[in-house]
């Protein structure tokens, strides 16, 4: 009889993506997906090393499976497995560590592991990972994750990023092609490129040593070749967002008019003490050229409070920067020491109350920076992809430019592209008045939206 096995997994688009493929290898040889809050043989949590709580997080989602089977097998892979695999394979019930490059191995450990043991663990010399391993995500959202690139080499003070998955490195155009037609065969329609430094794609490939492609000629070739109505760029460095890129996206038939664009400080100093590679000057730059050439585009911000020796002076710049820009929405996070980081050895430490604080105040404008954006779009039309869920007789969707789009619950609508007319704005929701379906999935050139105008 075949073994159950269920998955679960904290973290960023990047992780789905793994997950996913280390999942559809499984059930290639014979075990059997369930949900994971279901009855299985085997669970297998895979972690993040960037949530403020994954100790807590990671014990607590072991706990949770093994109420479900008390016998079962708990398998635990990812970034905190590689960070902290001894730590992990000493919590009550866990069977198996696997680091970077053993989780990839799965089915490999699998094969031999058939009653619960003490916690073993296996990962590398981090610095010694060089080959690429291709995922993506398919048959479990509307939307696909594609992995394009893996790894990081710009040191940031306060990540451990690179300490659990290595320097940069990136599959090849052929390789993301190919991936990218067995995704459009499926019928996805929307793929969102990730990757941990996604816009450095092209370091690496294959372990080459020597840059033989970059990010923009990656996505020509995604353009040009792949019969996918959707591509959406995940997270790029401002840094690496080049005008050429916002200039191709300005006049793609199928790249989404969506950046999100990492911030982390509006105060210089912070960027230097960050060993950020770019100026709030060079970042406001950025955001008016998208706004130019895109005046519909959504613009994404991550940004962290309370780093070491943030005084309310660096805090002011950063909420006064932020609210001068039309961005869109931003993604705010609590500083956290990480072992092992340049910045947890920092002095000016902030207490966690002011740091929490100062999260709040820029959630608060994250709000209004949201509602305000989406107000632009009442009264207008915009395509519309549907997602599957069934809220409260509701369904979701996401237009081009990322507005959260709800209509009443027509499973005829999963998967599809429609026009929508947007009429009404609900918290973070637009409410959908008439629509069409377009049969063809097809969408006009973003040019041809650049109609909708952007006051701040």
């Amino acid at each position: 009889m075949s073994r159950s096995i269920a998955f679960h997994t904290l973290g960023c688009k990047l992780n789905y993506s793994e997950t996913s493929t280390i999942a559809r290898s499984v059930v290639q040889e014979g075990y059997l997906p369930v949900p994971f809050d279901g009855l299985a043989d085997i669970y297998v949590i895979n972690t993040c090393s960037v949530t403020e709580n994954a100790d807590k997080e990671c014990r607590e989602i072991v706990r949770r499976a093994l109420r479900k089977n008390a016998e079962a097998l708990v398998i635990i892979i990812g970034c905190y497995a590689q960070l902290k695999p001894k730590d992990i394979s000493e919590i009550p019930g866990v069977d198996l560590v696997l680091g970077a490059s053993e989780k990839f191995e799965l089915i490999k450990h699998l094969n031999s592991l058939h009653h619960k043991q003490m916690g073993t663990f296996y990962n590398c010399d981090i610095d010694t990972i060089e080959e690429f391993n291709a995922s993506y995500s398919i048959a479990d959202r509307t939307r696909t994750f594609l992995k394009v690139q893996d790894g990081c080499d710009f040191g940031c003070t306060y990540c451990t990023i690179p300490m659990a998955r290595g320097k940069s490195r990136s599959n090849s155009i052929e390789n993301i092609i190919q991936d990218a037609h067995i995704i459009g065969m499926n019928g996805v329609q929307e793929i969102v490129l990730t990757g941990v430094n996604t816009g450095d794609y092209g370091l690496y490939i294959n372990a080459n040593p020597n840059r033989t492609h970059t990010f923009y000629q990656l996505i020509q070739a995604l353009e040009t070749n792949i019969n996918v109505p959707r591509f959406r760029i995940s997270s790029i460095e401002p840094n690496l967002l080049t005008h050429k890129i916002i200039d191709f996206v300005a006049h793609s038939h199928k790249f989404m008019p969506h950046f999100h664009i990492p911030l982390q400080s509006g105060s210089n100093r912070i960027l230097r003490l960050m060993k950020r590679r770019y100026t709030t000057e060079h970042y406001a730059e950025l955001v008016y050229y998208i706004k130019d050439k895109l005046p519909h585009a959504a613009i994404g911000v991550d940004v962290i409070t309370g780093f070491p020796g943030e005084t309310d002076i660096d805090f002011r710049l950063t909420f006064d920067f932020i609210h001068s820009l039309p961005i869109s929405y931003l993604h705010v996070f609590t500083y956290s020491e990480r072992p092992n980081t340049l910045a947890a050895d920092m002095k000016d430490v902030i207490p966690m109350a002011i740091r929490k604080e100062r999260n709040q105040q820029l959630r608060n404008l994250s709000e209004k920076k949201k509602r305000y954006f989406y107000k632009q779009f009442i009264n207008s039309s915009r395509p519309v992809l549907f997602e599957s869920e069934n809220v409260s007789k509701q369904m979701l969707g996401y237009t081009d430019n990322y507005l959260r789009v709800s209509i009443p619950y027509d499973a005829k609508m999963i998967n599809t592209i429609c026009q929508i007319n947007l009429e009404e704005i609900n918290s973070e929701t637009i409410f959908a008045g008439s629509f069409n379906i377009n049969k063809n999935n097809s969408l006009l050139p973003n040019d041809n939206y650049n109609h909708v105008s952007y006051h701040y």
